[in-house]
């Protein structure tokens, strides 16, 4: 688990949530860009992102941590 705080990330796969695919959510995997745990791969369950599957892979983030609770924006 990451500490609390802001970590810049990059999504580097996203896979949709659910048999149908339908956009409701995806299982991301991130990798931490900068600090101490830079290189090292996260998988985050998120949704209501914006765009589409091919639209998330390759974008740049911030993942907060509050209190152990993770908290995903992607820089659109």
């Amino acid at each position: 688990m990451l500490a609390d705080g802001e970590h810049d990330v990059f999504v580097v796969d996203a896979e949709p949530l659910g048999e149908d695919g339908d956009g409701s959510g995806y299982r991301l995997e991130l990798t931490v860009v900068a600090g101490e745990r830079k290189g090292e791969v996260l998988t985050l369950t998120a949704r209501g992102l914006p765009g589409s599957l091919f639209d998330l892979i390759g974008m740049p983030g911030t993942l907060t941590v509050v209190d152990g609770r993770p908290s995903l924006r992607l820089d659109t």
